[in-house]
């Protein structure tokens, strides 16, 4: 058998040899001499060490194991950084102890390529190594991130389970992604609670089901591109909220407050049986004590409602708003 040595790139062929030039399926481990069956990755396996179907070498130096380790991993990593998803027709085959076999390129003539490929089918069936590309169908199959998070939410209620637990890859995976994302929150100062907020796990879903080599969002992007689009959608939301407000009726709610500057903020929302949607922010400090101009500021918002929609207007007690409170229902009979 002819092969050129520059082509086996994979430290594996430093400590196993062949057993018969013309069988790449058989090896034989250069330390403890035990014949392998399987391919070049289950000698990386025995060398390797921590694998339950394969035994591990005895022999092994510690540095050989170290260095099988590691461009193991390696080889994972480029693998899972492809972005490619497997042929469907073959994906009850794959075996993930066999999913490294083609690691090296070995020249042979055409004989012994007939030879190999006969002597394989009885054994084992080929398989593509070529996965598909992510194409146009993946956007209409892919789930909803939102609906992902939930159905783990709801799986996790029922049956507790540590996340990659049982991957050490995958744990080693997140834990650099956790690092990346973890560095770019200090250096951005953004607050630790932002991680609590509903829309942050479906972000992540999001990315995460885009795969590796996604380009980022530029300034332009967040700043006008999609913030347009986000206004529309909150305008959709809205227009939802409106409509129940026109059909069922509706409360105003003013709740007053006080920042760490002294200012005194008052937020309204609306109230009907969809739920509660924010309105506007006013700072009222200048007449926060003053009936009359609360009077006019609370006026305002059942206009911008629309007197026919409110029902009741929710104030706290204070004397300012108990009077605010007995101007509006003068001017307006129905309301309470």
């Amino acid at each position: 058998m002819t092969s050129s040595k520059s082509n086996r790139k994979d430290p594996m062929w430093q400590y196993a040899h062949l057993v018969e030039d013309n069988n790449l399926n058989k090896f034989e481990c250069n330390f403890c001499d035990k014949v392998l069956n399987g391919g070049v990755y289950r000698v990386k396996q025995h060398l390797a060490g921590g694998y339950k179907n394969v035994t591990a070498c005895p022999k092994c130096p510690s540095h050989v194991r170290e260095e099988i380790r590691e461009f193991m991993s390696k080889k994972k990593t480029q693998k899972e950084e492809m972005n490619m998803l497997p042929d469907f027709d073959d994906m009850h085959m794959e075996d993930e102890d066999d999913d490294d076999e083609d690691d090296d390129v070995i020249e042979i003539n055409v004989n012994q390529h007939r030879k190999l490929t006969s002597s394989s089918q009885g054994s084992t069936k080929s398989k593509s190594k070529m996965p598909k590309r992510k194409g146009p169908m993946d956007v209409y199959f892919t789930p909803n991130p939102e609906s992902v998070v939930k159905n783990r939410r709801d799986q996790a209620k029922k049956k507790q389970t540590k996340i990659d637990a049982n991957d050490p890859y995958k744990k080693e995976m997140r834990a650099r992604a956790l690092q990346r994302f973890a560095r770019w929150m200090y250096d951005a100062g953004i607050p630790f609670n932002a991680v609590n907020y509903e829309s942050f796990r479906p972000m992540i879903e999001a990315i995460g089901q885009y795969g590796p080599g996604m380009k980022p969002p530029t300034y332009h992007e967040v700043r006008v591109t999609q913030l347009k689009k986000e206004v529309k959608h909150t305008e959709d939301l809205m227009k939802y909220h409106k409509e129940d407000c026109a059909k069922y009726g509706c409360s105003i709610m003013a709740d007053g407050w006080t920042d760490k500057r002294g200012k005194t903020l008052i937020n309204f929302l609306v109230n009907c049986p969809r739920g509660i949607m924010f309105v506007e922010s006013v700072d009222a400090s200048s007449y926060s004590k003053d009936g009359q101009k609360l009077f006019e500021l609370l006026d305002k918002f059942v206009e911008k409602v629309g007197k026919g929609n409110v029902v009741q207007v929710i104030t706290d007690s204070a004397a300012a708003n108990v009077l605010a409170g007995r101007f509006l229902e003068a001017k307006y009979e129905h309301l309470y």
